[in-house]
């Protein structure tokens, strides 16, 4: 039984408790959508609160089941949430801030990989943080070693157990010297929530520097901290005793920009993408250009389409300001249409092609090397967790099931469902709603044919 997308739709928010959407493909997607505040930001800068003295406000703040679950964490800590004086923001009060029950922690952390950065503020606030088993997308291997040695060096001390993972801080942390093996987010993340009240002076070497890192400075900044970006990703902090709230508009998201973009691709359409900026997406905009994309850069966002025939291309995920991991998903649907061979390496995660197999039930050639391509010429050094997709077009996709294997695979078959011939039908797409706002909603306004499944 199908049930059309009106009746499933609740004061303008997508329903996406059936799980299940039936999709009639082959019909360009056109229209406009609008892009918040970046999930990436949002849910690291509402951690954030905890440090202050009193209360933020955190604005464009996106509708998404990260945030609902770093707030229901906070609200369990003690911190108060309201909604503030416009749509999409939040005010935080952090005065009644209080250690929280292990049960209740685990059970409101869910799936989510973001509850290991409290550590540093509850640290800070409490003197002790609990930190069930993490969860998350199954796209790789993300170790949690990094934050757990980041946290040891500012003089926390860490007990493992069989629920989780239970720190404490017997004397006030103090600044470190850490080099992180490789630049990654979460970890940079860990260190600046952390060292911004630390005691002294943190020097973090091959820390990541992703625009959303930058304005997670910039909200720190904003409540009294002491940081300085160096060359060579170098990041100094000073620590303070005290922070005070902040009032901070996030930065656009721009993973959701770039697979708005994918899906004008594939389809053959043309979507504006209210709220995009070009800085953030240099990256992203030479490979949309390169694989036979045309962009107009508006004021208020980007004009995404196609320029003529699309074009192979051969794509390195990388950090900042390489091509994000995030990224390349969606491109791969749209360049199952291209004329030729792409290849697209994967640096960054080693299972993150698992979503190709669905895309080659649909018709697509598309092979995986689970251990890269050794031959080549390479702008990214190799890593030994690399796969390589070898992707030749054009093949036509036609409609098939398939199930949704994490967040951008998810979108990524949605949009092969929406560029296929004939009708698909695509399971645990509630997953979706942990990084595209409205995601049903934004479908249909841009022509989708499709119907939520009961």
């Amino acid at each position: 039984m199908t049930t059309p997308l009106r009746d499933v739709l609740q004061d303008g928010l997508p329903a996406l408790s059936g799980d299940v959407i039936a999709i009639r493909g082959g019909h360009p997607l056109r229209g406009r959508v609008d892009v918040k505040g970046a999930k990436n930001l949002a849910t690291k800068a509402m951690v954030a609160t905890l440090l202050g003295e009193t209360a933020s406000t955190l604005r464009d703040v996106p509708d998404l089941s990260d945030v609902a679950v770093v707030r229901s964490l906070l609200e369990v800590h003690g911190v108060r949430v309201e909604e503030g004086d416009e749509p999409g923001s939040l005010i935080f009060d952090p005065s009644g801030v209080e250690s929280a029950h292990m049960e209740e922690i685990d059970a409101h952390a869910g799936a989510s990989r973001i509850p290991i950065l409290f550590c540093g503020p509850l640290l800070h606030r409490l003197g002790q943080a609990f930190i069930p088993d993490l969860g998350g997308c199954r796209i790789g291997d993300r170790p949690i070693d990094f934050h757990l040695d980041a946290l040891r060096k500012f003089g926390a001390v860490v007990e493992k157990l069989p629920s989780g993972i239970r720190l404490s801080a017997p004397q006030r942390l103090h600044g470190a010297s850490i080099h992180l093996p490789y630049p990654s987010v979460g970890a940079t993340e860990q260190v600046l929530l952390t060292a911004v009240r630390a005691e002294g002076t943190t020097e973090l070497r091959n820390a990541a520097i992703e625009p959303e890192i930058m304005d997670l400075i910039a909200v720190l900044q904003k409540m009294g901290a002491i940081i300085s970006y160096e060359p060579n990703r170098v990041i100094l902090i000073e620590g303070v005793d005290t922070l005070r709230g902040y009032d901070h508009r996030s930065i656009f998201d721009r993973n959701e920009a770039a697979s708005w973009a994918s899906a004008a691709l594939a389809t053959d359409g043309e979507i504006f993408v209210g709220g995009a900026k070009q800085q953030e997406m240099l990256t992203f905009l030479n490979v949309f250009r390169k694989a036979g994309g045309w962009f107009d850069i508006q004021e208020d966002g980007i004009l995404f389409r196609r320029g003529g025939d699309l074009q192979p291309v051969i794509v390195e995920t990388d950090v900042h300001p390489g091509f994000m991991t995030d990224w390349q998903q969606p491109l791969i649907v749209a360049l199952t249409q291209a004329e030729g061979r792409s290849i697209v390496h994967e640096t960054v995660y080693e299972n993150r092609f698992g979503f190709t197999q669905a895309l080659v039930k649909m018709g697509a050639d598309i092979v995986v090397h689970p251990h890269g391509l050794q031959n080549g010429p390479r702008r990214v050094p190799r890593r030994e967790l690399e796969q390589a997709a070898v992707i030749t077009g054009p093949t036509p996709l036609h409609g098939a099931d398939i199930v949704v294997p994490d967040l951008r695979g998810g979108y990524s078959h949605v949009i092969a469902a929406l560029t296929a011939q004939g009708q698909s039908q695509v399971s645990g797409v509630d997953i979706l709603s942990r990084g595209y706002e409205k995601f049903l909603d934004k479908l249909d306004a841009l022509g989708a044919d499709f119907d939520v499944v009961r």
